[in-house]
């Protein structure tokens, strides 16, 4: 089977991580069929809801998706698509798979609301069913416009899910869903059947929220002609408290991790190995995460999004990237003249990327030393050696510091530290001195006491 997979987001707000993880995972999986045939990664806007659908968050879907390395192989709009939903409807009407119902939308909420007050499930109860030509005339001369719905077969639904197994449902036990709003608009149990008719969509991917909407378009592709394309439902992301996601929230959004720094290879990293048995580790390619991608591998638990994790994970990653691989972004944050030796010596105290920028200040720039004895400090400024200096340098001159002044340890390295750097923590000096440099070290040590 030729894979061909698709990522099917609306337009009504910012991508979030459970949207991206679901985009990745078709991705992989789209890229781990090259090889073996081939596979196709189709990037489809569900734009049909004019009301919410806004083209500045169309814009952000492909910007946030290019971030993420994730590029489609086709693109399509739904909006664009609308003659295809409506010969579809005329085909299913003329096979007597659609009726035309008029119940408002407060009408069917009441019936909604007495069926479960009366402890049943909420199905539709198929009244549309019994309305006589009298009755749609009299609809019509009201200015009633009907909604349409798919007349299920009341059969055992049943289908092999790659992620939960067998599935089975009864027909009976579901509501006729609803294809063609009033307007005449397709909703998505429609469109999304019809794309992935025409589009050769072989697997679907997506959240285990669309399990009881699977149920019915099995019936609907075949009632299209068609066979359904095989489903994996994956269970829903949640944030760290167990709560789920939202686009139109804001909740854990792309945009927002982006700003906030994070690397978008952590983020591949993480979204893919969640939910997993295998360990949370840094990948540094998305080649390298499709070479090993299993879909099977994917539990039925609900996989939690930590930050915390990610923030981990992101550090993990810069400290294992090579200079060549950075720096052109080094550059990019305005970090002139960086190096090997800079890159190598600042990595290891990195959390984000942009954290270098405060690194290469102390390097090549100007701090405000944090000077406690200006005694002991100008001291240490007169034992400072004389150029070329290399790792060997912070030793050499500690040493003599020591020797010097009695002191030791912390009270030795400390206020060193604090002189050069300005701060408490950070790279080793032993790999920072030879980048401040001899002028820079002495005039940091001759600063004032605060």
């Amino acid at each position: 089977m030729t894979v061909a997979v698709r990522f099917a987001p609306s337009p009504t707000g910012r991508l979030h991580v459970g949207n991206a993880r679901v985009a990745l995972l078709n991705w992989l999986f789209a890229r781990a069929g090259d090889r073996s045939g081939g596979g196709r990664f189709v990037l489809r806007i569900d734009d049909t809801d004019e009301e919410r659908s806004e083209a500045v968050y169309e814009e952000a879907i492909r910007q946030d998706l290019a971030w993420l390395g994730l590029t489609w192989d086709e693109e399509a709009r739904q909006s664009s698509r609308l003659d295809s939903y409506e010969a579809a409807t005329e085909t299913l009407c003329a096979a007597g798979c659609l009726y035309p119902c008029y119940e408002s939308a407060e009408e069917l909420a009441l019936k909604r609301r007495t069926l479960r007050e009366r402890g049943l499930p909420p199905i539709y109860d198929r009244a549309a069913l019994a309305l006589g030509e009298a009755d749609h005339a009299r609809f019509k001369a009201e200015g009633r416009r009907p909604h349409w719905r798919f007349r299920l077969a009341h059969e055992a639904i049943e289908w092999t899910d790659l992620i939960h197994g067998d599935w089975r449902f009864e027909g009976e036990n579901l509501s006729d869903p609803v294809l063609v709003r009033e307007d005449g608009r397709p909703l998505f149990a429609l469109s999304s059947a019809v794309d992935d008719i025409e589009m050769g969509i072989s697997h679907v991917i997506r959240g285990e929220d669309h399990v009881s909407t699977t149920a019915a378009q099995i019936q609907l592709f075949r009632a299209l002609g068609a066979e359904p394309p095989v489903f994996a439902h994956l269970p829903l992301l949640t944030d760290a408290g167990g709560q789920g996601l939202s686009k139109r929230l804001g909740s854990l959004s792309l945009s927002d991790l982006r700003s906030q720094g994070f690397e978008p290879m952590a983020i591949n990293s993480y979204l893919a190995l969640l939910g997993t048995p295998d360990p949370i580790r840094a990948v540094p390619a998305l080649d390298e995460l499709a070479a090993d991608f299993d879909l099977a591998r994917y539990g039925r638990a609900a996989p939690k999004f930590d930050p915390a994790e990610l923030q981990h994970l992101n550090a993990r990653l810069l400290h294992d990237l090579p200079f060549e691989a950075i720096a052109d972004r080094l550059t990019a944050l305005g970090i002139d003249g960086a190096d090997v030796a800079f890159w190598e010596a600042v990595r290891p105290n990195l959390d984000r990327l942009d954290d270098a920028t405060v690194w290469h200040a102390v390097c090549r720039g100007e701090i405000e030393p944090a000077i406690e004895d200006a005694d002991f400090a100008r001291a240490a400024a007169a034992l400072l050696p004389a150029e070329p200096w290399d790792e060997e340098t912070w030793g050499a001159w500690t040493a003599a510091v020591k020797g010097a002044t009695g002191r030791k340890g912390k009270a030795l390295f400390l206020p060193l530290r604090r002189a050069l750097t300005g701060l408490d923590h950070g790279p080793e000096l032993k790999h920072l001195l030879p980048l401040i440099g001899r002028a820079r070290a002495e005039a940091r040590l001759a600063a004032r006491a605060a």
